[in-house]
């Protein structure tokens, strides 16, 4: 769907104020602590890694959102970067407390009521001194406006090379609502989103339950379908806040409102999404695999993924190497029984486009004009099944040399 985009990241959200603020958390220069915070209490949903090692945030946070008591009422996240507060072990679960009650007492609200997000380096403890001062330089800086929002995206990034935010309108109700985002992550990046923070604001009115659905609805088609690496990270985080304050009728069942705001959400985090994908570390291009005609959804899911996920098929986007063969390997391989005699294979950009494979065979094709259409910012291989009606699509990245070149070296 198109969307209707507008400036303002977070703060875009009626009632929204963000900041970001130079911790020295562990870089030197930069910001690397953010805040968003709500006028008034906000509903809460959120989606987090499956991995079953979770960062000490995750688990805060896990609390919080499903709780009823809780879910209602939430009116602040902090954020810090350099640091994951992973495997932290008790420790860590210590130094959530300490910062949501250190955000509590600057923002004179409950402890129970701040969402926080931790991204860096695993194994590292917070320095709670620079935290908790942080804490403070935060409010100070907090404001509604387009640069409060920009900032505070920045604050979050790791090894991103770019910060990452969105704002768009919808109506609901007769009301003007709004949505807005700021999110990172480029690394650590599959299955089912990444070393991936992602914090989203609203001032529409949703219950906790259409609010949850709308996220998982809208998480299952963007954040994950996306890879860099296969690797899956222990604080993958995305929380919606809906604060109300846009004045429509609280969406509590699934009506046409709903599906508004579930529909514009889930185009929203695609974009965001293709945004994570082609800045994976060390990327030099987006590539899109696009599954048409599979037998099912869930069978084109897995099998976009499969091809996103091949580091043969990553390494040939990079060389500009019209490879087919390891697509259609990468497809066998996926676990989803199909006919190997029916696939058709092409690859498309911007250059144009060049079949390669036609009812399982090798076609002839141009190999300096694949090797142009494989040079774009954006490469697409079409998998066409013939089996049915269903698609999906995943994102990913080429792999390149300063993959390893930057995690090499992380923690230095």
């Amino acid at each position: 769907m198109e969307l209707d985009k507008i400036s303002g990241g977070v703060t875009a959200s009626q009632g929204f104020k963000a900041a970001g603020a130079a911790a020295g958390i562990k870089y030197t220069g930069r910001d690397d602590m953010a805040m968003i915070v709500s006028d008034v209490p906000c509903t809460a949903a959120g989606v987090f890694t499956s991995n079953v090692v979770q960062a000490a945030p995750v688990r805060w946070d896990r609390n919080i959102v499903r709780n009823e008591k809780t879910n209602r009422s939430v009116r602040a996240v902090v954020v810090n970067a350099g640091i994951a507060n992973a495997c932290t072990g008790e420790d860590g679960m210590n130094a959530c407390r300490e910062t949501a009650e250190e955000t509590g007492r600057v923002l004179g609200i409950g402890s129970d009521q701040v969402i926080l997000g931790s991204t860096g380096v695993i194994g590292a403890y917070l320095p709670m001194d620079r935290v908790c001062a942080g804490v403070q330089l935060l409010k100070d800086a907090l404001a509604d406006t387009e640069a409060a929002s920009d900032r505070a995206s920045r604050a979050i990034m790791t090894t991103d090379t770019v910060n990452k935010e969105i704002a768009v309108q919808l109506t609901l109700d007769g009301k003007t609502c709004h949505i807005g985002a700021i999110s990172k992550g480029v690394g650590m990046i599959e299955p089912n989103m990444c070393t991936m923070l992602c914090f989203v604001t609203t001032d529409a009115a949703v219950s906790p339950a259409m609010l949850d659905k709308a996220l998982r609805y809208a998480v299952a088609d963007s954040y994950n379908m996306i890879s860099v690496d296969g690797d899956m990270s222990t604080n993958d985080t995305l929380v919606i806040l809906a604060n109300g304050l846009a004045g429509n009728e609280e969406i509590a069942e699934e009506n046409e409102d709903y599906v508004r705001f579930a529909e514009t959400l889930r185009a929203m985090l695609i974009e965001q999404a293709r945004k994570h994908a082609a800045d994976g570390e060390g990327a030099t291009a987006l590539f899109e695999v696009r599954v048409e005609h599979a037998d099912t959804r869930e069978h084109a899911r897995i099998l976009a993924k499969s091809v996103v996920n091949s580091p043969l098929t990553k390494a040939a986007v990079y060389g500009h190497d019209a490879n087919g063969g390891r697509i259609l390997c990468a497809l066998g391989y996926a676990g989803v029984t199909f006919d190997p005699d029916l696939v058709d294979l092409t690859i498309k950009s911007a250059a144009g486009e060049v079949p390669l494979y036609r009812a399982g065979a090798k076609l002839d094709y141009d190999e300096e004009f694949a090797t142009r259409v494989l040079s774009e910012k954006e490469v697409c291989a079409l998998c066409d099944m013939h089996m049915g009606a269903e698609e999906a699509v995943a994102w990913g990245c080429d792999l390149s040399y300063d993959y390893v070149k930057i995690n090499a070296d992380y923690r230095s």
